[in-house]
């Protein structure tokens, strides 16, 4: 699945436990602030927190953390903040959450104006 912004798409990042519900793995390829992953389902069939990880970070000029924020996609209304974290070429949590569609933004990232990670996994 291709990401919104910025073409890029996202990909995996190491083993999803046994009964995570799904996962998806891609790549980010020069976002920008602001730019949006690809929507995913989360029918919340398992207790496995919401998480994205990243390996192989890098910025056009010297990367040390991102600030990542999940939103619930909302039909007809603004969609729902769940939060941010900073990631610093790791893995970021946001516990078990409700069932709906889901996506990332790149709130920000410290060093250069676009952001490269070789390796991105969602899972949920």
């Amino acid at each position: 699945m291709e990401v919104a912004a910025g073409g890029a798409a996202l990909l995996s990042l190491g083993v999803v436990p046994a009964h995570a519900e799904g996962s998806r793995t891609s790549y980010i390829g020069g976002w920008a602030r602001g730019n949006e992953s690809s929507r995913w389902a989360d029918n919340n069939s398992d207790n496995t927190s919401t998480s994205v990880g990243f390996s192989g970070c890098q910025t056009d000029s010297s990367f040390s953390s991102a600030s990542l924020t999940l939103y619930k996609d909302i039909s007809l209304a603004p969609d729902e903040s769940h939060g941010s974290r900073t990631n610093y070429c790791g893995t970021s949590y946001w516990g078990d959450e409700s069932a709906g569609s889901y996506y990332f933004t790149l709130s920000g990232f410290t060093g250069g104006s676009r952001l490269t990670v070789s390796t991105v996994r969602m899972a949920w």
